[in-house]
């Protein structure tokens, strides 16, 4: 048995069902889990000593929602863009044209380069849903990090074909077998990693699965014991198509169905009945928390174009677990975190509410509790060791008195030295070891460019990428 001793002047511990802040205290780490957790000196043996005296130690964050096959790829292209039509939506033509334009050689660069960006801004537990899951089961597995892993299916697609309107495309076997496939998956991975890896269902969008294949799912999940996502109430023509098809909300229509749990993460639900965006009455919060499902809440994927939750904080206030996430670029739950306390204060108008408590108990205890898991974030005897390590006395976390405080609204992704999941270091000063930096952005760089000069291929009006999107400043004349 490995003991490490961690010695640190702060630590965000747990204790009576809630984080605390403890002040020159210990943690004892024997193999991958935490066998003691206290305040002065540790007088036992140990094999190592870190010395943290100058660090704040953290639970790692756990990022509920993520698609690392693609989201990098959106830097330097959808944002600033949202068509009106849509209600500022960019699925409809941006994400239809870059996924017809994206090679396979880009998918995996976006993958391997993912796995330094999460982990050097916080993420120790990923929930990917996707493509390539083989290969996002091994570059994490490289890295160390903790994944659970989805292999998207659905009934089908939706599309603009003239950019005013959404229209809908269907399989003949309505995803049956790609959900077969993303079955068997799971039990292809389940365990990898000493248990790091494992499989969860992922149906696509609630508007392109049909009632058929979501029943179909929620009996699979609960057969195999595992977590379900699917994207819900995350645009207008969504919202709009459901009520259309079922005569009430995309949450009510779940309900329903028998869908909705405490195994589910419902991704964003950022436009629910009762919004003033779908200007539907209905109770949907009251159903998400009467179920006890949750909701992954990726807050900058929106923002970036002028759509906010009307609001996390009347969510939390309502009961639901409120978890976060990154879904696009950045990948960063540091970011995620900030944008979510600051959103959620500006909606409503008051300063109190979305604290940095708030925040940071959905990047650690919402996203275990989702995943159904009471060994991941936290600092408790019997957890995992998934640890932060943060600088206490840099340029932008001094002066320190409150180290929630401090991460939430002050640091950078430079404050987070080093990084540990299962006892072990994935980062150490700032470095991911097994991933040269400039080899995979060199590569993403390449699957980019790539995929830009293919976006007329599947784009409705087949325009270039400086008709789609064009650039900030017109080019240079020489």
């Amino acid at each position: 048995m490995m003991r490490k001793l961690i010695r640190a002047g702060h630590i965000v511990a747990f204790q009576d069902g809630g984080h605390k802040h403890l002040r020159d205290g210990y943690i004892l780490i024997e193999n991958d889990r935490i066998a003691d957790v206290g305040g002065g000196q540790f007088e036992g043996q140990v094999d190592e000593i870190i010395d943290a005296a100058d660090k704040i130690v953290t639970p790692g964050f756990i990022n509920t929602h993520a698609h690392l096959s693609e989201s990098p790829l959106d830097r330097s292209f959808v944002e600033d863009r949202g068509p009106r039509n849509f209600y500022l939506s960019g699925l409809f033509e941006f994400l239809t044209a870059r996924d017809g334009a994206i090679t396979d050689q880009a998918r995996r660069a976006s993958i391997s380069a993912s796995m330094p960006e999460l982990i050097r801004t916080g993420t120790t537990t990923i929930v990917e849903m996707g493509s390539h899951g083989d290969f996002v089961a091994d570059q994490a597995e490289k890295a160390g990090l903790r994944a659970y892993i989805g292999e998207f299916y659905r009934s089908g697609r939706w599309l603009t074909k003239d950019g005013k309107s959404v229209q809908y495309e269907w399989r003949e076997d309505d995803g049956a077998a790609a959900m077969q496939h993303a079955v068997d998956f799971i039990g292809k991975i389940e365990g990898r990693a000493n248990g790091r890896i494992k499989g969860f269902l992922t149906p696509v969008q609630i508007d392109t699965c049909s009632e058929a294949l979501l029943r179909r799912s929620r009996q699979a999940a609960t057969d195999l014991n595992v977590p379900i996502a699917l994207h819900v109430s995350q645009s207008v023509p969504e919202f709009q198509e459901m009520v259309r098809r079922n005569g009430c909300s995309p949450v009510e229509w779940l309900e329903k169905i028998g869908f909705l749990g405490d195994d589910v993460i419902l991704g964003h639900v950022i436009m629910p009945g009762g919004s003033t965006w779908t200007n539907y009455h209905a109770d949907d919060l009251g159903i998400l928390a009467d179920t006890g499902t949750n909701v992954a809440h990726a807050v900058w994927v929106f923002a970036r174009r002028g759509i906010a939750m009307e609001s996390y904080s009347k969510y939390l206030a309502r009961g639901i677990n409120m978890t976060l996430a990154t879904d696009t670029c950045p990948q960063s739950m540091i970011e995620a975190m900030r944008w979510t306390a600051v959103i959620s204060k500006i909606m409503d108008r008051r300063t109190e509410v979305a604290t940095a408590a708030d925040v940071f108990n959905s990047a650690t205890l919402a996203g275990a509790k989702a995943l159904g898991r009471d060994d991941l974030g936290r600092i408790a005897t019997g957890a995992k060791a998934d640890l932060l390590f943060w600088e206490g006395a840099s340029l932008f976390m001094t002066p320190m008195r409150d180290p929630v405080r401090n991460i939430v609204y002050s640091a950078q992704a430079e404050d987070l030295s080093s990084a540990m999941i299962d006892g072990n270091f994935v980062m150490q000063n700032r470095v991911v070891p097994g991933f040269d930096i400039a080899a995979l952005t060199a590569d993403l760089q390449k699957g980019a460019q790539d995929m830009w000069g293919n976006m007329h291929l599947q784009d409705w009006a087949h325009r270039d990428i400086n008709t789609l999107s064009p650039e900030s400043y017109a080019e240079f004349r020489r």
